[in-house]
C-alpha cells in the first residue's frame, strides 16, 4: 500500500471517493453511509480547496496499490498540539472494504503520525453512526466522554436530516516503539 500526499491532480478522484463513501446508494453503497442522516455531497472542489488552504500543515493522503494505480482510500492527517493528530475523511472504496483495506488505510494513517512525532490521534464521529464508532473502538479508540456541536446552518458537508445530531470524540495513544523493529 503507497500512502502519499494528495496532489491537484488526485482532487476529482478524492472527491468521487468521499461522495461514494459517505453518501453512496445501492449495492455500490459502504457499510457505513450516511444514510437517513445526511444527504447531499459530502466534499466537492470548492470546499477541498477551502480545507486545505485553511489547515496548511494538515495533510490528504491517497492510498494506492503504486505509482499510478487506482485510487483505494484517502484520509486527512492534522497535526495539532502536544503530539495530537486529528484524523478525519478516512474512505475506502466501497468495493475495496471486504479486503480489510480500512484497517490497512488508518494503521498507515496511524504510522504516518507517529513517524511525525505523532503520540495520539484524535477524531470525531457523529454519535448516531454506532457501528462506525464500534468499528473504531474494536482498533484501540476510546471515546474520551467529550462532545461537539453538528454545525447546523452549514450545509458545505451536506444537510441534515435530523435534529438532534452532535460529534462524539475518539482518541488512540499511539507509541513510536511499536513502528521500530
Amino acid at each position: 500500500m503507497l500512502l502519499t500526499p494528495a496532489l491537484e491532480t488526485d482532487y476529482a478522484e478524492v472527491i468521487n471517493l468521499v461522495n461514494l463513501a459517505y453518501r453512496g446508494r445501492g449495492e455500490a453503497a459502504s457499510w457505513n453511509v450516511e444514510t437517513g442522516v445526511l444527504e447531499g455531497q459530502r466534499m466537492n472542489e470548492s470546499l477541498l480547496r477551502e480545507e486545505l488552504a485553511n489547515k496548511p500543515l494538515g495533510q490528504l493522503l491517497t492510498c494506492r496499490e503504486g505509482p499510478d494505480r487506482e485510487l483505494m482510500g484517502t484520509v486527512w492527517l492534522e497535526p495539532k498540539a502536544d503530539g495530537v493528530w486529528y484524523l478525519g475523511t478516512l474512505a475506502v472504496r466501497p468495493d475495496m472494504q471486504k479486503r480489510q483495506l480500512g484497517r490497512e488505510l488508518l494503521a498507515a494513517a496511524e504510522t504516518f503520525a507517529k513517524v511525525r512525532g505523532g503520540r495520539r490521534i484524535r477524531m470525531t464521529v457523529l454519535q448516531v453512526r454506532t457501528a462506525l464508532i464500534a468499528w473504531y473502538e474494536r482498533r484501540g479508540y476510546t471515546l474520551t466522554g467529550e462532545t461537539e456541536p453538528f454545525p447546523y446552518g452549514d450545509d458545505r458537508f451536506g444537510r441534515p436530516l435530523r435534529d438532534d445530531l452532535h460529534f462524539v470524540v475518539l482518541e488512540k495513544d499511539i507509541d513510536i516503539s511499536e513502528i521500530q523493529h
